[in-house]
């Protein structure tokens, strides 16, 4: 059970996972895998569960023939986690533990996917 809802921790695909986070893209899972990967972290990413299942399908009268309830939908939103299940993305993120591929710190906004490259900020309490 997680202390807080920053710091959640689940079996996936029979592992142990630290969650980094759910219900995300296919988009943002490439973008996560590559930087958790790069990071020396394993990724394990599963589809989200889907939601609950609809009312039960209405009887059928006589004469009329019953159609078969559509299959389920693709998964359109994963839970993504690594095997280090201390990981805690906020942690990772402000304590300045995670870099770019090209070197950099990973800042807040280069996380959140607001800006392209991560450009490397003297920390508040170093100003």
């Amino acid at each position: 059970m997680a202390i807080n809802k920053n710091h959640e921790f689940e079996e996936l695909d029979g592992v142990k996972c630290g969650i980094v986070e759910k219900n995300v893209s296919p988009e943002r899972v490439e973008f996560l895998k590559k930087l958790l990967a790069y990071n020396k972290y394993t990724v394990i990413v599963v589809p989200s569960p889907a939601p609950k299942a609809a009312a039960a399908p209405k009887p059928v009268a006589e004469g009329e023939v019953a159609t078969p309830p559509p299959p389920p939908p693709a998964p359109t939103s994963f839970t993504v986690g690594v095997t280090d299940y201390t990981f805690n993305a906020i942690n990772a993120i402000f304590g300045r533990m995670l870099k770019t591929p090209d070197g950099h710190i990973v800042t807040q906004a280069f996380w959140q996917q607001k800006e392209a490259v991560s450009h490397d900020e003297i920390p508040y309490y170093e100003r």
